[in-house]
């Protein structure tokens, strides 16, 4: 089928030669041959890669005939050593391992396609490529068979006469990557990216994207901890097991020590010293093969250290935690925590989950069907994966020194975290570290690195563990930024109101209601630029609002100097909308909410996490009384306020709110408006 190239396939084909792939070609041999997908591309990036139609196919031709000559399908063992035999040597591609045969001072190979275990290598080509000591990789093989030695007692008559590893041999890599970077705008760039791993980021939103280029930081981040829990489905062992020859998967069932880490008797490394990256896909179903295994697992996610004996080792892969939720992510909250699908060892271990630097929303992708998989031009796999290990050496948290500041909701572990994630997301979109990151793609990476770590914090909090209660994350941009707060989505409703401080200009509020209307639940979302006047941007403006509007205007004005200081609010122009979260939606009784949202605004500050203020207000800057207060508490309550500021006049009323309800709600009165900007900023 002739794919349409569009302007991204012309821009990599013209930066990248060589190094490019239509990645629907690769699709084809999925599931055909025994051997990973990044095998097939690495053949189609020596033969395929063009946009030429006839190139292509031609070399399509020569792809198919050497997977289908030289893998070894189930039942075809006996038929390639036997063609060994026959015609001296046999060439195919399978994973070789090695080890030293102490006994005949040799090595030998273990090549499982063919079920052979004693297979003859020379020490020079082991030397070559030492990796087939520590975990192995594939090659394209040449093997012999020597009738001879096979007559002898003892004999190992298969031999490996010559090897080309399957992987990127070439150097400097990493700087064509970074000279070709230069060629794309940053979102160019993620979805080129996006499209090198087989996924088509047209159909996907934002929030899809976002997660999957989450999925790249472990390939470039040593020592990173990551969890993904979600949907079946939606590709979450993908990039590990068919992208990469660096990472390797772990699917349930138990997990040795001696393979993780190291063994003990013999002194052999494990897969945290061979790999960039270990996933354990079916995270439910892992367990250790001793007691202790979680601990010394949990020693080095801390430290990137274990220890065999008295010998400290250190080893730089990452691990990713992958499973999957039996139920949707509503009912995983209520019944527990997003942790639930852990082994038991692990899922309520606070420890343990303090170790994770990001948790990511699986839920937020789409079961992958075909129109998530690109028909396009990416990265050859072998060039991405070698240039995202040479990745892991570099650093690029000098771009944010100085651009941003972490609130002080942070600890020490929360800030590792975030500046692991900030680093491994700004070297995905900058493999140049010459390029200055802008400050746009410096807070794209910092607000999705305060997510996913909060999301951990907040999981920590539900199991009931003191330390960690304040999950309010925020930064600022610059020195003299706004700070902003960062949810995790799952934990927000739009109508519910959050522990967490709103934008600057934002208030929610509640109006008393009135001879025909009951109380409701309102928020006032402001803007401020340069100008002059109050402009509401709801049409039509509800009049009763539109009234409170006046109000707060003219208190704003009048008491400047009280509310804002040395700011002059004449020279700004301020843009108000009202939004309606109950049947009441005129807004009436709102001037102090409103007031309030103003000077929120035009100091840069966001009023107290959880609040929400009521209070009528005229002219002259007097307070309406507020004649059904426990109405207005009750609602308080149930839409999830904290705090409630009120009007001093409630106080008598608000002595009758029931044990319960006052358990619940903390309630700061004013007299003024002044008093009341004071308890809304929490100053």
């Amino acid at each position: 089928m002739k794919v349409e190239t569009d302007e991204l396939d012309l821009l990599a084909a013209r930066t990248f030669e060589g190094y490019i792939v239509r990645k629907d070609l690769a699709r084809g041999f999925k599931g055909r041959y025994p051997v990973p997908e990044y095998v097939a591309e690495f053949l189609l990036g020596r033969y395929c890669a063009s946009t030429d139609e006839g190139e292509i196919k031609e070399g399509l031709g020569i792809v198919e005939m050497q997977m289908r000559e030289r893998t070894v399908r189930p039942g075809e063992e006996e038929l390639f050593k036997s063609r060994a035999r026959e015609h001296g040597t046999v060439k195919l591609i399978d994973i070789v391992t090695a080890r030293l045969d102490a006994h005949t001072d040799s090595y030998l190979v273990t090549l499982p396609s063919l079920r052979l275990s004693d297979v003859r290598i020379s020490p020079e080509l082991v030397s070559t490529h030492e990796r087939m000591l520590t975990g192995g990789f594939y090659a394209e093989i040449q093997l012999e068979y020597d009738a001879t030695v096979a007559q002898e007692r003892g004999g190992k008559p298969f031999g490996i006469v010559s090897l080309r590893p399957i992987q990127l041999s070439k150097r400097g890599v990493l700087d064509d990557l970074a000279r070709g970077r230069e060629k794309f705008t940053t979102e160019q760039w993620k979805q080129l990216l996006l499209r090198s791993v087989g996924f088509e980021p047209a159909p996907l939103t934002s929030r899809a994207q976002d997660i999957l280029l989450l999925r790249m930081v472990p390939f470039v981040e040593r020592n990173y901890n990551m969890v993904e829990l979600g949907p079946r489905g939606t590709g979450k062992s993908h990039l590990f097991q068919q992208v990469s020859p660096y990472s390797h998967l772990i699917s349930g069932g138990k997990a040795t020590v001696a393979r993780m880490f190291v063994n003990n008797a013999t002194g052999q490394r494990g897969l945290v010293a061979q790999y960039d990256v270990v996933c354990f896909d079916e995270i439910s179903g892992v367990s250790f093969d001793q007691k202790d295994g979680v601990n010394i697992m949990k020693g080095y996610m801390e430290s990137g250290e274990f220890s065999r004996g008295r010998e400290s080792i250190r080893a730089g892969g990452s691990l990713v935690f992958v499973g999957n939720f039996e139920v949707d992510i509503e009912h995983q909250q209520r019944i527990g925590h997003l942790f639930g699908p852990l082994p038991h060892e692990m899922r309520n271990d606070t420890a343990f989950m303090d170790r994770i630097h990001a948790y990511l929303p699986g839920w937020d992708v789409p079961k992958l069907d075909k129109m998530f998989f690109t028909d396009h031009f990416g990265l050859v796999n072998d060039f991405l994966s070698e240039c995202f290990s040479q990745l892991r050496g570099e650093n690029r948290l000098g771009a944010i020194q100085g651009r941003v500041h972490f609130g002080g909701a942070l600890s020490g572990r929360d800030t590792t975290a975030i500046n692991r994630t900030v680093d491994g997301l700004l070297k995905l979109l900058y493999p140049d570290r010459s390029l200055r990151v802008s400050d746009d793609d410096i807070e794209w990476a910092v607000r999705l690195a305060l997510e996913c770590r909060r999301r951990v914090k907040e999981q920590q909090k539900r199991i009931g563990s003191a330390e960690f209660r304040n999950t309010h994350f925020s930064y600022v941009m610059g020195e003299d930024g706004v700070e902003c707060f960062v949810t995790t989505p799952e934990l927000h409703s739009e109508d519910a109101i959050g522990t967490d401080p709103l934008p600057p200009g934002q208030v929610w509020a509640i109006s008393p209601g009135g001879v025909d209307e009951n109380v409701g639940l309102y928020r006032i979302d402001v803007n401020v630029g340069p100008g002059s006047g109050v402009k509401i941007i709801n049409v039509p403006p509800p009049g009763p609002f539109r009234e409170s509007v006046r109000y707060a205007e003219g208190n704003l004005y009048a008491r400047a100097k009280d509310l804002v200081g040395d700011k002059d609010p004449r020279q700004h122009e301020f843009t108000v909308q009202l939004r309606a979260f109950d049947a009441p939606k005129s807004g009436s009784f709102l001037g102090l909410p409103t007031l309030l949202a103003l000077c929120s605004a035009m100091l840069g500050k966001s009023l107290a996490g959880g609040l929400v203020a009521v209070g009528g207000l005229n002219l002259g800057g007097n307070l309406d009384p507020v004649h059904n207060a426990l109405s207005v508490a009750e609602l308080a309550i149930e839409r999830g306020a904290t705090t409630l500021l009120i009007p001093i006049s409630a106080r008598k009323q608000l002595n009758e709110l029931s044990d319960e309800m006052a358990t619940k709600l903390t309630i700061r009165y004013y007299a003024d408006a002044r008093e009341a900007l004071l308890k809304a900023l929490g100053d």
